[in-house]
């Protein structure tokens, strides 16, 4: 798994590629990579994005442009385009991205993968870098629907560090997979 540099990850630098945090170290980690580290997924990295998700292509980072794996004279799309490119140029199976405005939809498509933006509250924004806090939605990016779920099921749930998350059980994605949108 690849994850977007706005979720802190203890033991990783987490800069939301922006050179004011650089050498920044996490004190705690994000709900989101805890889950996913729970259940067996390996961070494999954390990926480039418009500085602190401020931004649609990811040529705002601190660090350089992320060109599309699929045509580098394009853009991969942003904020989640790190991730986004990640995934296409197959450095990893699935990738974590986050979303205000487009910022995973937008560069799943630029790339031709898979993105999900969960519903506000869905997903923990607990350890996310905020770009704009009441709207945020960390979500999975893959080469599939099918990868998507399973990591929707992983990293989906009430959390206590935030307020915002749902109560409502988390169904399991995958069982809907095979049904069909008609209706």
């Amino acid at each position: 798994v690849a994850v977007k540099d706005n979720f802190l990850i203890v033991g990783m630098p987490t800069t939301a590629s922006s050179k004011v945090l650089d050498g920044f170290m996490p004190p705690y980690e994000s709900t989101v990579t805890k889950r996913l580290q729970q259940a067996g997924g390996v961070i494999i990295g954390k990926t480039n994005m418009d500085a602190w998700a401020h931004g649609s292509s990811t040529e705002t980072s601190d660090w350089g442009t992320t060109r599309n794996p699929k045509n580098p004279d394009y853009s991969p799309g942003g904020s989640s385009g790190g991730s986004a490119a990640a995934v296409a140029a197959d450095m990893c199976i699935v990738a974590i991205g986050s979303e205000t405005a487009g910022s995973i939809r937008v560069p799943a498509n630029w790339c031709g993968i898979v993105g999900l933006k969960p519903t506000y509250g869905r997903v923990s924004r607990y350890g996310v870098v905020a770009m704009g806090s009441s709207l945020d939605s960390p979500g999975p990016l893959g080469k599939t629907v099918e990868d998507c779920a399973i990591i929707l099921n992983i990293i989906a749930g009430e959390d206590p560090y935030d307020a915002t998350t749902s109560s409502v059980a988390v169904p399991d994605f995958t069982k809907i997979l095979n049904k069909g949108i008609k209706g």
